[in-house]
């Protein structure tokens, strides 16, 4: 971790220098944000008064489709100028990379909101913001290189397309959920959908203040596409970060504002679409883990997105999902060892709030550990079991037996769909019942799909 500090202070050295060039004022303080990616806020004197930024470093991370935060900084500039709330943006430092942005004032959380009025008046702010950006000339963004696509497949499957060559380059081994989920996407493209707009893509990312919308926020994922897919993305965000409002009521809002009906088939599909690229991302991370990664981060994101996918599936089939059996502990290393790395893992000093981050970080993934060895030799006989039907009772394991499967699913035809996705649910549910009491899983337990209509 020395090095890792090391580095951090230097860093920090070279930001000052570049916010100073960029705002022309005087940093008077700057300060890591405790998170898993890169960021800090500063404090800036300028001409008398203080200036409040936010500086969005390189995540350093290969699970993105457009790695380059120049991009993001440029479509953030071009909202900016065209009437969207978004952060100024005041330039790129280069070393370390970074866009130096204004931070804006505001939270997230709308349960701090005044009253359910407020809560409501945000939330439909929000989507007022939606509906104008989606209503932009995409001109705008094509003359920054954003690539616009072509025709009624290609705006349905914008997602799909822009992250599907990272998960072919970073995909280091069978994912048969993964790879059922794209087979039914690309056979069930909606295609009556002519008009493309640009769009967040991870959306239902806003602040507000004093019952006033003051930014939308994080556009690194934003491409042009199906306009749907904002509401779509938003619908899953509402799991753990609330909108302010019922979902199928800023639908309605959103025909009102724009003047267009919703079609929940699409707003379907786009769900599907977007939770399995969600998955696709996570995918080689989970069989591969980098140094260095937030790997609790990562395992709390691939069992929700997992939970997620199952059942906007569910939706989109018209599948009734069924609720698997339950299982037995049956530890393989046993308490005594877990105990001790935990209590080593709990008496280690942290020096410094990143420190204790990363100290906790550890103490969420024994937790996890716990759990697996508890009960993962169950959850792999479950699965090789409920497999029979589809791969018959040849035996395999591991790699091999997901090779299989992913090879069938992979020319399996649509008379298989029903019973492939009740078998990935089964899956998904059981590990849902064993991790879910920890830290890392929760965010799966609470996993739902709001009304569209």
């Amino acid at each position: 971790m020395a090095g890792a500090d090391a580095a951090d202070d230097t860093d920090e050295y070279k930001l000052r220098a570049c916010i100073e060039r960029l705002t022309g004022g005087r940093v008077l303080s700057l300060k890591r944000q405790v998170r898993w990616r890169p960021a800090w806020f500063a404090e800036v004197e300028l001409g008398g008064r203080s200036l409040h930024v936010h500086v969005r470093g390189d995540r350093n991370s290969d699970i993105l489709p457009f790695p380059e935060l120049r991009r993001e900084a440029d479509i953030i500039e071009v909202l900016e100028t065209h009437g969207v709330a978004v952060p100024h943006i005041y330039g790129m430092c280069d070393d370390p990379v970074a866009i130096v942005m204004q931070n804006v004032p505001g939270s997230r959380d709308v349960s701090l909101a005044a009253d359910a009025a407020q809560r409501r008046s945000v939330a439909r702010q929000f989507i007022e913001a939606v509906a104008a950006m989606h209503h932009l000339p995409v001109d705008l963004f094509t003359a920054k290189g954003i690539k616009a696509p072509g025709n009624p497949r290609e705006i349905a499957l914008a997602g799909l397309e822009a992250y599907w060559p990272l998960y072919e380059k970073n995909k280091q081994g069978p994912e048969p959920l993964i790879e059922f989920a794209v087979h039914w996407l690309r056979t069930h493209v909606p295609v009556h959908r002519t008009r493309a707009s640009f769009i967040q893509f991870d959306s239902g990312q806003f602040l507000f203040e004093d019952g006033r919308l003051t930014a939308l926020y994080d556009f690194e994922f934003a491409m042009i596409g199906e306009p749907l897919t904002d509401l779509a993305t938003m619908r899953m965000r509402d799991s753990y970060e609330p909108l302010g409002d019922e979902f199928r009521a800023l639908c309605r809002h959103y025909e009102t504002v724009t003047g267009e009906a919703i079609d929940a088939s699409v707003l379907r599909f786009q769900n599907a679409l977007f939770s399995t690229v969600s998955c696709m991302q996570m995918a080689g991370r989970m069989s591969a883990p980098e140094p260095g990664d937030p790997h609790d981060v990562y395992l709390e994101w691939d069992l929700a997105l997992k939970r997620v996918l199952v059942l906007i599936l569910a939706e989109c089939m018209n599948v009734q999902l069924e609720r698997p059996p339950s299982g037995a502990a049956a530890p393989a290393l046993g308490p005594a060892m877990l105990d001790m790395l935990e209590d080593a893992v709990g008496q280690l000093q942290a020096s410094d709030d990143m420190q204790d981050a990363r100290r906790k970080s550890a103490l969420k993934l024994l937790e996890y550990v716990r759990r697996a060895d508890e009960f993962n030799g169950w959850l792999e006989r479950a699965a090789r079991t409920e497999a029979i039907p589809f791969l018959g009772r040849r035996s395999a394991e591991g790699p091999e037996f997901e090779a299989r499967l992913e090879d069938f699913v992979r020319t399996a035809g649509p008379e298989h769909d029903e019973g492939l996705l009740q078998y990935f649910a089964a899956q998904v549910d059981r590990r849902v019942e064993v991790f879910g009491s920890t830290q890392i899983g929760r965010s799966a337990r609470h996993v739902h799909l709001p009304p569209i209509e």
